[in-house]
C-alpha cells in the first residue's frame, strides 16, 4: 500500500514549540485522511529545527466508492422545494428519486453514489489547508498573498515543502499543490553549513538515510540519546560526572541537528557560589550542562555544550566563545551573590510593607505576618519549637528581594536557606526558608523536620484561605494562584508525616482574618492598618488568642460589635466551600492511590471529618472491610434496611428514628439484632476513639449475621402499628450504627 511523506523546511523552528508543531502535524493530516475515508496503519511526526516531517504509512490508493441515500421533501411539496432537493443531490428530474413511507407521510429520497477520488488528488486538497490553519502558538506572517487565503502564516520563513505518495515497490509520486507561493516537491536540504546543498527524495527511509549522509538526525529523541551519551563519556573521561537535566536536554536536541559534544572550563573561583546558582546561570544563559566531581559531591568548573557542527578546529573556537560568555555571566551572579550577603535577611522586610501580594489580600508583609502567627499556632501541633518556626516564618520569604532571586527566580527558596546559614541562623530556620514551598508536586519531596512542616502548612492554607475568603476559586482548568497544588501539598505534608490537623478550626482564623482585611480595605482612612492594630493592642486583648483579636479588628472595621454566631454565619459557608475542596483533592489523591472515591465521601459525610490522617485511616479499614464477605454482607443488609425505610418514611412522611422500645420486640431475631446493635455501637465507639478502624469494622461485622437473621424471618410491616413503627425504628437503628464508621449511603454497589 502506498505512504505518504510530508516534510516542511524553514528557518528555525524554537526548541519550545517543536515537539508540540510535530504532534498537530500528526493529527491534523491523519485526522482529516480518515475524515475522507482513506485509514491508514501508522504515522510518525519528527522536528528538528529546520523541518517538520511527516509519514504516513499503509494508505489506500483510492478513496472507497459511496452509496449514499439523501432524504427530500414529502411527495407533493412545493415546486420551489422539489427543485432545491434535485439540484442539491444531482438529479435530472424528480423521477430518478424514489418514493419512500414514513410515519409522517411519503417522503422523495436520492439513491448518490460517490466514486472513490484517487488519495493523491485528496491529499494534494488536504495539506495546503493544515499548512494554512496550523496552530503555532506565534508565527509570521510571510510569502506570497493570494486574493483568496492571503499571506502564509508560519512559525518562520518556509523555504520548501517535500510531499511524495506511492508504494514501496515504485519511485513515489510529487503530490502537486502551492500554499504562500511555494510548490511541493521531491527536494530538500541537509545541514545548513555542512550539507546545505539539494537533496532528492523518495519515501520515509530513503529520506531518514539521506538527510543522515546530510549531516542530520532527524529524530530528536535519537538526538537526545546522542547527546546524553556523549556528555556521560566526555565527562567520565575526565574523571567527572554528568548532572542531568531533562529539560535542558529535550531543549538543546531541539537547537541541533547534528550534535557535537564539547567541553568548557570556567575560573575556580566562581565555585565559591552555591551550586544551583552556577548551574542556573549557565543553563540559563548558554544552555550548557554542568558536571560533578564525584570525590566532593561539588559542582567541578567544567561544562558540557552541544555544538551543531564539526568544526574544522575540533570545536577550539565554540568552546573558547561559551567561556567568555559564561565567565562574564558567573560574573554577575557573583557579585550578585556577593552584594546579597551584604544585607541580613530581616534588614530586607520593610520593603514588602510597599510590594501588593493581592488587591484584596493586601502587601507581602501582611502576607509574612499572618503566616507567622499561623505557623506559631499550628507549631505545638506538629511538635515544632515555636521560636524556631516564628523566626522561620518571618525570614522565609525576605530572599524575595535578594539579587540573585531576581535574577534566577528558580532558586528562591534555596537562596534564603544559603542567606539564612550565612548569617548564623539555626539549621532547621535555614530549612524552612527553603522547604516551605515544598511540596510543589505530586513527585516533590515533603518536608519532615517540625519547623519547615510547620511554616509549609502555615503558607500553604493561608494561601488558600485568603483566595477562598475573596472569592478566587480555581474554575474549570484554571488555577492562576495554583490553589490545587497547595491544597494537595497540605495533604502531602499531614499524610506522610503522620500528622493530626483539624482542619476545621485551623481555618478559621486565616478565613476571618482575610475577611477583617476585606473590610478594613473599605474603611482605610478611619481605621489603623491591619499590622499596626497588632502592634498597639487595648490591654484587654495584649494575652488573648489571635481569633479574638481578629474579632477586635472585624469590630473596628465594621463599626460595631459583633457575636461568635454572626462571625461564625461569616465564615461557615465559605469554610464549608474550602474543605469540600480538601475533600475532591483528597479524592484525587487517593484514587491516584487506588482507593475508591465513594468510600471517600462516605467518610466525609459524617460529621467534624476535617482530620485528613484520620479520614485516610478510616477510609483503608473501610476498604479493607468491604472486600470481606462479611463487609459484602453488611452492606447488602444496610441497603435493604435503608430501601424500606426510605419507601416508609416517605409513605408516612415523618422520620423513623430514635431508639425502638425494648418491650414491643417480639421476635427472637428481633431481640437478638437490637441487643447486637447495642454491643456494636459501644465496640465501635471505643475503637474509634482509640483510632483503631480495623477493629471498629470488626464490632460492625457481628452484625451480618443478626441483619441476615432478622430479614429472613421478620416482616418488617406487620399489621399491627405500634409493631411496624417499632420494627422501623430498629431497621433506622442499623443506619445509626453503620454511621460509627462511615455513611454508608454514599457506598457504591
Amino acid at each position: 500500500m502506498p505512504d505518504l511523506l510530508l516534510e516542511f523546511f524553514s528557518e528555525e523552528i524554537p526548541a519550545r514549540m517543536q515537539a508540540r508543531a510535530a504532534d498537530d502535524l500528526r493529527r491534523l493530516v491523519t485526522d482529516r485522511l480518515v475524515s475522507a475515508g482513506l485509514t491508514y496503519e501508522g504515522a510518525a511526526a519528527h522536528a528538528t529545527p529546520r523541518r517538520l516531517a511527516l509519514t504516513v504509512q499503509g494508505l489506500p490508493a483510492r478513496q472507497p466508492d459511496i452509496k449514499e441515500e439523501r432524504k427530500g421533501p414529502r411527495v407533493g411539496a412545493p415546486e420551489q422545494a422539489i427543485a432545491g432537493f434535485l439540484k442539491g443531490a444531482g438529479l435530472a428530474s424528480i423521477d430518478q428519486a424514489k418514493v419512500q413511507p414514513d410515519k409522517k407521510g411519503d417522503f422523495y429520497v436520492a439513491l448518490i453514489d460517490k466514486p472513490g477520488r484517487d488519495a493523491i488528488d485528496v491529499i494534494a486538497e488536504i495539506v495546503p489547508d493544515v499548512v494554512r490553519g496550523f496552530p503555532w502558538p506565534k508565527s509570521m506572517r510571510w510569502g506570497a498573498a493570494s486574493a483568496e487565503t492571503g499571506a502564509l502564516n508560519w512559525v518562520r520563513p518556509l523555504h520548501s515543502i517535500v510531499a511524495t505518495f506511492g508504494p514501496e515497490t515504485e519511485d513515489p509520486d510529487v503530490v502537486r499543490f502551492s500554499v504562500g507561493g511555494i510548490e511541493s516537491g521531491d527536494t530538500t536540504h541537509g545541514h545548513r553549513f555542512m550539507a546545505p546543498d539539494p537533496i532528492k527524495v523518495r519515501r520515509f527511509d530513503d529520506y531518514v538515510a539521506k538527510l543522515e549522509s546530510a549531516k542530520v538526525v532527524l529524530d530528536p529523541a535519537r538526538r537526545a540519546q546522542m547527546i546524553l551519551t556523549d556528555a556521560k563519556n566526555l565527562a567520565f573521561a575526565q574523571g567527572f560526572e554528568l548532572v542531568e537535566d531533562e529539560g535542558l536536554l529535550a531543549e538543546v536536541a531541539g537547537l541541533v541537528e547534528w550534535p557535537v559534544v564539547l567541553m568548557g572550563t570556567f575560573d575556580e573561583d566562581f565555585l565559591a557560589i552555591p551550586d544551583e546558582v552556577i548551574r542556573a546561570t549557565i543553563r540559563n544563559n548558554q544552555k550548557c550542562f554542568v558536571v560533578r566531581n564525584p570525590k566532593t559531591g561539588k559542582l567541578a568548573n567544567r561544562f558540557i555544550l552541544t555544538a551543531n557542527i564539526e568544526a574544522s578546529d575540533g570545536g577550539k573556537a565554540i568552546v573558547a566563545g561559551n567561556e567568555r560568555v559564561i565567565r562574564a555571566r558567573l560574573s554577575d551572579a557573583k557579585f550578585f551573590y556577593d552584594t546579597d550577603l551584604k544585607t541580613k535577611l530581616e534588614e530586607r522586610l520593610p520593603k514588602f510593607e510597599q510590594i501588593v501580594f493581592h488587591e484584596k489580600l493586601g502587601t507581602m508583609a501582611e502576607r509574612i505576618a499572618r503566616i507567622e502567627r499561623l505557623a506559631v499556632e499550628l507549631a505545638p501541633l506538629v511538635d515544632a519549637n515555636v521560636e524556631k518556626v516564628r523566626r522561620a516564618a518571618r525570614l522565609c520569604k525576605a530572599d524575595l528581594l535578594t539579587e540573585v532571586v531576581g535574577e534566577f527566580p528558580e532558586v528562591q527558596g534555596l537562596m534564603g536557606k544559603y542567606y539564612a546559614l550565612a548569617q548564623g541562623e539555626d539549621v532547621s530556620v535555614a530549612a524552612a526558608c527553603e522547604e516551605h514551598y515544598k511540596p510543589v508536586g505530586p513527585n516533590d519531596n515533603v518536608p519532615t523536620d517540625p519547623v519547615s512542616v510547620a511554616v509549609a502548612l502555615a503558607d500553604k492554607i493561608d494561601t488558600l484561605a485568603g483566595f477562598w475568603a475573596i472569592d478566587e476559586k480555581p474554575t474549570g482548568s484554571k488555577d492562576p494562584y495554583a490553589l490545587r497544588r497547595a491544597a494537595l501539598g497540605v495533604i502531602r505534608l499531614l499524610l506522610e508525616n503522620g500528622l493530626h490537623l483539624r482542619l476545621e478550626p485551623a481555618l478559621f482564623e486565616p478565613l476571618l482574618g482575610a475577611r477583617v482585611h476585606e473590610m478594613a480595605r473599605t474603611v482605610r482612612a478611619k481605621m489603623p492598618t491591619f499590622e499596626e492594630a497588632f502592634r498597639d493592642l487595648p490591654d484587654s486583648l495584649e494575652n488573648m488568642p489571635v481569633s479574638s483579636v481578629l474579632l477586635h479588628q472585624l469590630e473596628m472595621a465594621g463599626g460595631r460589635n459583633y457575636t461568635g454566631d454572626e462571625v461564625e454565619a461569616e465564615i461557615a459557608p465559605i469554610r464549608a466551600s474550602l474543605l469540600l475542596f480538601f475533600a475532591d483533592r483528597l479524592k484525587v489523591q487517593l484514587r491516584d492511590q487506588g482507593a475508591r472515591h465513594d468510600l471517600v465521601d462516605a467518610v466525609f459525610a459524617l460529621e467534624g471529618q476535617d482530620d485528613l490522617l484520620l479520614i485516610v485511616r478510616r477510609v483503608e479499614a473501610l476498604g479493607a472491610f468491604l472486600d470481606t464477605e462479611d463487609g459484602k454482607n453488611l452492606l447488602a443488609g444496610y441497603k435493604r434496611a435503608a430501601n424500606i425505610l426510605r419507601i416508609e418514611e416517605k409513605k408516612d412522611g415523618k422520620s423513623h428514628t430514635g431508639a425502638p422500645d425494648p418491650a414491643r420486640l417480639e421476635a427472637p431475631e428481633e431481640k437478638a439484632l437490637a441487643g447486637a446493635i447495642a454491643t456494636a455501637k459501644i465496640d465501635a465507639a471505643k475503637a474509634v476513639a482509640a483510632e483503631d478502624f480495623a477493629g471498629a469494622m470488626t464490632a460492625m461485622a457481628k452484625l451480618r449475621p443478626h441483619v441476615d437473621a432478622f430479614f429472613d424471618k421478620v416482616t418488617v410491616n406487620a399489621d399491627d402499628a405500634g409493631l411496624r413503627e417499632n420494627r422501623l425504628k430498629l431497621l433506622s437503628e442499623i443506619r445509626e450504627a453503620t454511621r460509627q464508621v462511615a455513611d454508608f449511603s454514599k457506598i457504591e454497589g
